[in-house]
């Protein structure tokens, strides 16, 4: 947009927000924003104000925070264009937000919520040639009402986790099909350290790596928490194109092959032989819908390769799966994630007939955490009592809270109940 009409729009927001039509000053101060991924997506958490002159201390109800979201790609509802975002706390810190008693900047906390769709730097579209989520312009007016002062310039951009993966990598299989993948590597992996390669859903391909890491909190696998459970842990999280269900004529279930499984597989032999300190007997692979199908057809194709396999709202067809593949997976570890409520991936239709199948034909390790609805599980935004779309079934992978097995009892490992990522950190081939 313009930028003369977004300084008008943003005129506008802060006379109606004080009563009176005023400009405000063309001061133009710097400022950083902090990036954080939440189980609903990516909000911008906190806001870095520059200052010349050092400070000590802040009065964070001084300043007001306003923005505005615009695309030259995704279509922004008109309620969600222009906002104003509640600060919550401030303190002293340095450029990257860190707390000091003396610094050059400001940090200040804003509230983040999943129904405050004005926090959002991306937007999901369903626009041809902009399908899926994509970042957005993110302009951000913050304002001193004592001072008068303006930050409007942003000069910095942190997201933690997500600034530790690399981002730059890029594998052509030679028949055509090229992919974006980002990857983490533990720091100083003497050893040799397992691998976890995570398949996004279909809202997340692309040519830009970090949608499919901050769109539903997959750079959790990098976590401190997370990487802990594995004495840490390469991650890889490859990006289709289009998306992973694509046959090439339209959407396949498991009825046909899709385009990308060999090139994918072609990848993560790629990345292994750029990596020696992966582990070949403990390459575990998981995704969501898109990613769950392709979690499926990777092990089905290649069932001597994974150590085991976590899917979540599975879009693999169980009227596809035959019982020859059933049982050419049956020895693979898997735990399955899935809401009884998700009507995108219906799991009459997907997970449950394919749970009984693999334990009929008396799979020893396959485990399925059957939820009712996809709840708040922070407790913040009203617990039990606040439902996401049924659909969203891998928060509860990425926040590794899944515990109980499909009768409901815990799933134990040598006798103690653990979480769905204990459990994958102790399977090996």
């Amino acid at each position: 947009m313009d930028k003369k009409i977004r300084s008008f729009l943003i005129a506008v927001l802060f006379a109606s927000l004080n009563g009176v039509f005023a400009t405000p000053p063309s001061t133009d101060g710097e400022y950083g924003v902090v990036i954080e991924g939440y189980d609903w997506g990516p909000a911008v958490s906190k806001v870095i104000l520059t200052f010349e002159e050092p400070v000590t201390s802040v009065n964070w109800n001084d300043y007001q925070v306003l923005v505005h979201r615009s695309s030259d790609c995704s279509t922004i509802p008109a309620n969600q264009v222009l906002g104003s975002r509640s600060v919550i706390a401030g303190f002293v810190s340095d450029a990257m937000g860190m707390r000091l008693e003396e610094g050059n900047h400001l940090t200040l906390v804003l509230a983040v919520a999943p129904n405050l769709p004005i926090g959002s730097p991306i937007q999901y579209s369903r626009q041809e040639g902009c399908n899926g989520n994509n970042w957005i312009n993110y302009d951000m007016t913050i304002r001193d009402e004592t001072k008068g002062k303006i930050w409007n310039k942003e000069v910095n951009r942190i997201m933690p986790i997500i600034d530790s993966f690399d981002l730059s990598g890029r594998f052509s299989d030679g028949t055509g099909i090229t992919m974006s993948y980002a990857s983490y590597s533990p720091p100083d992996a003497q050893a040799k350290a397992p691998l976890i390669i995570w398949l996004h859903g279909g809202g997340e391909g692309g040519v830009d790596p970090s949608i499919p890491l901050v769109a539903n909190r997959a750079a959790n696998y990098a976590s401190d928490e997370i990487q802990a459970l594995f004495g840490g842990a390469f991650v890889l999280v490859p990006q289709s194109p289009t998306r992973w269900m694509d046959s090439g004529q339209g959407t396949t279930s498991g009825q046909v092959d899709d385009i990308y499984y060999k090139a994918v597989m072609a990848l993560i032999e790629d990345f292994i032989s750029e990596h020696p300190n992966v582990d070949r007997d403990r390459i575990y692979v998981g995704g969501c819908s898109n990613g769950a199908y392709l979690t499926f057809k990777l092990i089905i194709e290649f069932p001597d390769f994974f150590a085991a396999a976590f899917p979540s709202a599975l879009a693999y067809r169980a009227a596809n799966l035959t019982d020859a593949q059933v049982d050419r997976i049956k020895n693979i570890p898997i735990w399955f994630i899935h809401s009884k409520d998700d009507g995108t991936t219906v799991p009459e239709q997907t997970v449950v007939p394919a749970y009984h199948m693999l334990k009929e034909a008396g799979a020893p390790n396959v485990h399925f955490t059957y939820y009712d609805h996809v709840v708040d599980i922070t407790g913040f935004f009203g617990g039990n009592d606040y439902q996401y779309p049924g659909h969203w079934s891998w928060i509860y992978s990425h926040a590794n809270v899944s515990r109980r097995d499909y009768d409901g009892s815990l799933v134990k490992v040598d006798g103690r109940p653990v979480t769905i990522m204990e459990w994958l950190a102790a399977q090996s081939k």
